[in-house]
């Protein structure tokens, strides 16, 4: 069957609904939390409000996504994917040492559901901070919501089973969902065919190419569009690693993957197009609960963006992206200001340099990226 109409997916940096924005949905979870400096969730809404002004908490599931809600309504994208950075779990069972832990109480699901999200990578280093039996119910809590996710699993096997998306009338999107140590995912978590846990990369060496390669092989149809969204690398800092750039570059050329959707940089990185498949490196905070922490202000992080990517279904090449820039304040998604946007288009442009990729502002403050 040929496919015509180009596929619109939205991809998204780290959605982290747990902690202090759980506190804030109507539902919240129990507060308490082992954080060296915070012993309760609450406390990240009283620095957010110190920092920004009130939140009027409980707020609505729509709430949270604010601006994303409208961007949603105006580009109608076939499928809408994000890295879901938090376990879903009313659990006590948190991880010992883990510096930091996050949840989100499942009576607050809807807060997905609210946005339509279609896909929730988990390989992340969230996902278990509060034990298996929190991944447990994470699981049970996003299939009982009808969300489709991977990259963590009772088993590696389910763990490393790609979501396969019907569009409709237009062909398939499969998503394999990846994590690797790099991103502060601890080597204890790794899922095997016999424990609970994530789809961990032990390297981005040819073995990993080709262990991609084989599952991509045994499920792909023709014309379907395969995506591999990865958690990767550190959450500060521009610098790509020379590693993931082969890498990427491998599972293009080796494996067949139209679309590298990176994340785990708590800031917009860079953006490559490579022989007409997207390369996103980093993506971002999308939302988190970290207003009022100071520090590595000069990264920008409370500014994200909404990547709509189209690519035609025959081939899975680019056709556009286009970027809508965003600003976390209050806990929720707001519109990015025209400062806001030049800021995002200028570092794009630099960033993009190396890889021959910028950014171009239109005039409704929406970027759209230029590659040659």
């Amino acid at each position: 069957m040929v496919f015509c109409k180009p596929i619109t997916i939205f991809l998204s940096g780290d959605v982290m609904l747990g902690r202090g924005i759980d506190q804030a949905l109507p539902h919240p979870s129990n507060p308490v939390i082992y954080e060296q400096y915070m012993k309760s969730a609450k406390g990240y809404v009283e620095i957010a409000v110190r920092k920004n002004g009130p939140i009027p908490y409980p707020v609505s599931y729509a709430y949270v996504w604010g601006y994303a809600l409208d961007e949603f309504k105006r580009v109608s994208p076939d499928l809408r994917v994000i890295n879901l950075e938090t376990s879903v779990t009313k659990s006590d069972d948190y991880w010992l040492n883990k510096g930091v832990n996050y949840r989100m109480n499942p009576e607050n699901i809807a807060v997905l559901t609210t946005a339509k999200i279609d896909y929730c990578s988990l390989a992340n280093n969230h996902v278990l901070d509060w034990g298996y039996s929190g991944l447990m119910e994470t699981l049970e809590t996003l299939k009982k919501a009808d969300v489709r996710n991977n990259g963590a699993g009772r088993t590696l096997t389910e763990a490393a089973m790609p979501a396969i998306m019907e569009i409709k009338g237009n062909g398939r999107v499969l998503v394999f969902s990846y994590g690797t140590t790099t991103s502060g995912i601890p080597s204890s978590w790794a899922a095997s065919d016999k424990k609970p846990g994530v789809n961990l990369l032990k390297d981005l060496s040819d073995k990993a190419v080709n262990s991609i390669k084989e599952k991509a092989k045994e499920l792909q149809q023709q014309g379907d569009i395969v995506v591999v969204s990865i958690h990767w690398g550190g959450n500060w800092g521009y610098q790509i690693a020379p590693a993931q750039v082969k890498f990427a570059h491998k599972l293009v050329d080796e494996a067949g993957v139209d679309i590298i959707h990176g994340h785990s940089s708590h800031h917009v990185k860079g953006i490559e197009v490579y022989k007409g498949k997207l390369i996103i490196y980093g993506s971002g905070d999308f939302l988190n609960d970290y207003e009022g922490i100071g520090g590595y202000e000069h990264f920008r992080s409370e500014l994200s963006l909404m990547y709509f990517v189209s690519v035609e279904p025959s081939t899975g090449k680019i056709v556009q992206l286009q970027m809508t820039p965003t600003r976390i304040k209050h806990f929720k998604v707001n519109r990015g200001s025209k400062a806001d946007a030049l800021w995002l288009r200028n570092m794009l442009n630099r960033e993009g340099k190396a890889f021959k990729t910028g950014a171009k502002l239109n005039k409704d403050n929406t970027l759209t990226l230029q590659w040659n």
